[in-house]
């Protein structure tokens, strides 16, 4: 049956970024389709793992300072001591700093870009060789975002991460495809979560936002349920490469 090809049922899938927000709702509907799901974060994920547990689904929690030199071995250290291997792995954690361009900070510029940025590389390269590659067979789902098209307009290093991000997708899938393993990214459009929320408190630049998206209204985590689980999945066995937008139209304007 063609829904057969959706299910993640056996599978085990670590997410970054999984107490809140998206990548929260990643991780519920990843165990909804049968998954059993790490999550990584730097605070507790007790409401992550509530909203799994009431269905019945698997969750471990992953608790790392991501910004930390020893993060990628706390992580591994996570996978072993549960399940002993990958099978997904959604690089969702990422932070954003507002400032004119004129005055963004060295520390600043170095700490979205050694999150958003270099992190996302090494963890990855570190789960595909130590259980991708030798298994010829994963997911690999980047977070990227509407600033990997666009300039955006206060936030010069996060549009940096998030434009290399979506390079770097096209770069591991070119590597690793021919190995089973396929790399892809989601780019969510205007989201109420955490990174907005200055956003949407602004009247301003809230009307404004709405005004650009045809859909009419912020995006929620359940909105990047499906494209998740699709990436995730057998379905999308022969996508490589690919940054799938789910913006409620934002860019179609």
């Amino acid at each position: 049956m063609i829904l057969d090809l959706f299910s993640l049922k056996g599978k085990v899938a670590v997410v970054t970024g999984a107490n809140t927000g998206l990548g929260q709702g990643i991780c519920v509907a990843y165990a909804e389709a049968g998954a059993s799901v790490i999550g990584v974060a730097r605070r507790s994920c007790a409401e992550t793992a509530e909203k799994i547990a009431a269905f019945g689904g698997a969750f471990t929690e992953c608790i790392v300072d991501l910004s930390g030199a020893d993060a990628i071995d706390k992580i591994i250290e996570g996978i072993e001591n549960s399940y002993g291997h990958v099978d997904i792995l959604v690089n969702n954690a990422g932070i954003i700093k507002r400032a004119d361009a004129v005055d963004v900070t060295e520390e600043a510029w170095d700490s979205v870009i050694n999150l958003n940025e270099r992190l996302v590389f090494f963890l990855s390269q570190t789960i595909a060789k130590k259980y991708l590659l030798p298994q010829k067979s994963g997911k690999i789902i980047n977070i990227a975002s509407m600033l990997s098209y666009q300039g955006g307009i206060r936030v010069p290093a996060y549009t940096a991460s998030k434009s290399a991000v979506m390079g770097m997708t096209k770069a591991l899938a070119n590597e690793w495809a021919s190995y089973g393993v396929a790399v892809n990214a989601i780019a969510p459009g205007y989201m109420a979560t955490n990174n907005t929320e200055q956003l949407r408190n602004d009247a301003a630049r809230n009307e404004a936002v709405l005004d650009r998206i045809p859909a009419g209204r912020w995006g929620t985590p359940e909105d990047l349920y499906g494209a998740a689980v699709y990436l995730a999945s057998a379905a999308s066995d022969y996508v490589n490469g690919f940054t799938l937008a789910v913006d409620g139209g934002w860019l179609a304007r």
